[in-house]
Parts: structure tokens; sequence; C-alpha cells
């Protein structure tokens, strides 16, 4: 499989998510976060799309936000339960395995995901981390875990003019959950759930004045 070329493709998906405001539809609105939502054209489900503002300057933010083994996001996002470096493919590209908790209530179970992730700095400051689906030898779908599917999805960290205290971050998610699960379940989880992940982003950037 040829990795940089799939993370190559996630990266320029991301990008035009950003990019491209049409056809969004608003699902969960709060004072910092809204997180809106639209048809998929990778898979037969949605690409969900969160943007807000983090109170702490990027490199506080991106330090919380960092895919990487023992980092940071493993004590605070609440849908990662572990995260493990498969292969360092080249200093930026890696395939990584991502373990999620049983979540809604148990009616999704544990599942796991297998990806290759890149970090991507750009010219006005931002910084994204970028995954999508791949397979790797050394990581079959393993017993205990239903494994799952990201397509091109991540994070985007962009500073705010003028305000070096504060970061817009956008994430995408899109996700075929795999499993037979009721749409009408997987429709509700996510907004609830990328909530859920600005707010404790937003806790873990607070508790770590050090960065």
């Amino acid at each position: 499989m040829d990795y940089e070329h799939e993370a190559k493709k996630a990266t320029d998906s991301m990008q035009s998510y950003r990019t491209d405001t049409s056809g969004w539809k608003v699902c969960k609105k709060s004072n910092d976060v809204v997180v809106s939502w639209r048809p998929s054209s990778e898979f037969p489900g949605n690409v969900y799309k969160g943007d807000g503002i983090i109170s702490g300057s990027l490199l506080k933010v991106w330090e919380c936000l960092k895919p990487i083994p023992d980092g940071l996001r493993v004590k605070w996002d609440s849908n990662v339960k572990r995260f493990e470096l498969l292969e360092q493919i080249t200093e930026g590209t890696s395939i990584c395995r991502t373990v999620t908790p049983s979540a809604a209530m148990g009616i999704i179970a544990p599942r796991d995901f297998v990806d290759v992730v890149v970090v991507k700095q750009y010219g006005d400051g931002s910084i994204s981390s970028n995954a999508t689906n791949v397979t790797h030898v050394s990581c079959p779908p393993q017993p205990g875990y239903v494994r799952g599917f990201n397509h091109p999805c991540g994070c985007i960290c962009v500073p705010v003019s003028g305000e070096p205290n504060k970061t817009q971050v956008y994430t995408f998610f899109q996700t075929d959950l795999g499993g037979l699960l009721p749409r009408s379940v997987v429709d509700s989880f996510f907004p609830s759930s990328m909530a859920e992940f600005y707010n404790n982003l937003a806790k873990s950037v607070k508790s770590h004045k050090d960065i």
C-alpha cells in the first residue's frame, strides 16, 4: 500500500473541507463550538465538522492534540483509550492504531482503527493532523474489537489574528464505525461526542499551564 499517497489524499481532503463552505448543516451549537455535517463522498455516512475557539496558544493546544503514543490526548480525550505507533514512515508520517472504549451506554462496542497519520505545518502558522484508514501487516482485526474505518479526518489548529492566546480548532470526523449499528445511534453520537471533545480539550489546555 502506498502510505504516502494515502496521507496526501487525507491532507488534501482536510484542506478542502476547511475551505469549502457549501452544504454544511449545523447540528449542534454552543457558545464556543459549532458542529455541522454533510453527506460524505467517501462512504454512505456523514462527514462532521467542528469549529471552535480554544483559550490557549497554538503550541499549547497542539501539544494536547499531537498524535503520538503516550501523548496528552490519551489522558483527556474520552474517545481515545489507547494510541499505538505501528510504523514510522517518514518524520511526519506514521501508521497508528487507535483503540476506543465502548460508548452510547454500551450500544457502541470498543473499536480499533488503523490509520496513516501525517502532520503538516503551513505558512500561516497553522498545524494539522490528518488521517485515513489503511491496512498494516502487523495489525489485522483483533478479538474484542470491532474494526472501524476512518475516512479522511483530523484536526487543524489555526492562529487567531491579534489573539496569541487563542486558537481556532477545526475537527473533521467521517468514520465508518463498522458493525450493525442503527443509523440513528451513529447520527446522535458524533455531534455530542464532538462537543464533548472541545470541552475536554479546553480543560486540558487550561490545566497544562507549563507547556
